[in-house]
């Protein structure tokens, strides 16, 4: 088996993490905003127990299937469509939460912290969120609203920067697993990388 064919499309930073042992076979994951399952295929191989959620329905029918064609077990019902600021999934219920390249796309204040709190409602006290998200951090960007500012596509994103994003650990009581990195994508975009750790009660 190729490494593609093991790993799929995966985002880097995720790779990341699981070769450093912060994403181990057999655990329960959720990946919150999953699209086609991207950061899944490796996941479902190795035997997580893998939870799913898009607003895209068809992204959510092929990680369905995806799941099948691998013969997990998992039922159809661990991959649902719906919104992150309201999921259907139970209080600290995942031992990893993926939020991958979504938060950027919060429609303002109030909507990126329902969302983040929502992942963090469902991560396991000593569990590990891997966010990745557009962010001011390198590049500045015509600003728009708020936290909304225009991207190098014309797009308006949700961009957050490293105070707000340091201040929103603090006050999540959180752990930094790692130090935030930012990748610059040439007058285009900044993604940065943000990982925390569930303090344990």
């Amino acid at each position: 088996m190729t490494v593609q064919e093991q790993f799929g499309q995966i985002d880097i930073y995720v790779f990341d993490q699981i070769l450093r042992g912060n994403i181990p076979a057999g655990v329960r994951v959720l990946d919150a905003g999953c699209g086609y399952g991207r950061n899944l295929v490796h996941l479902l191989r190795e035997g997580c127990e893998v939870f799913a959620l898009d607003a895209d329905r068809a992204g959510v029918e092929h990680v369905r299937r995806l799941s099948a064609s691998l013969a997990t077990g998992l039922p159809d019902e661990n991959f649902q469509v719906g919104q992150i600021e309201q999921m259907p999934f139970p209080d600290e219920s995942a031992d990893v939460v993926i939020s991958s390249a979504v938060l950027h796309f919060a429609r303002d204040d109030q909507h990126f912290l329902a969302m983040l709190k929502e992942l963090w409602r469902v991560l396991k006290p000593g569990g590990m969120l891997f966010c990745r998200l557009g962010s001011r951090i390198g590049m500045d960007f015509e600003h728009v609203r708020g936290h909304i500012f225009v991207v190098g596509d014309g797009s308006e994103w949700f961009l957050v920067d490293e105070q707000m994003l340091l201040q929103l650990t603090k006050d999540l009581n959180a752990v930094l697993v790692d130090p935030l990195k930012t990748t610059i994508v040439q007058d285009y975009r900044c993604m940065t990388t943000w990982v925390m750790r569930k303090r344990r009660n």
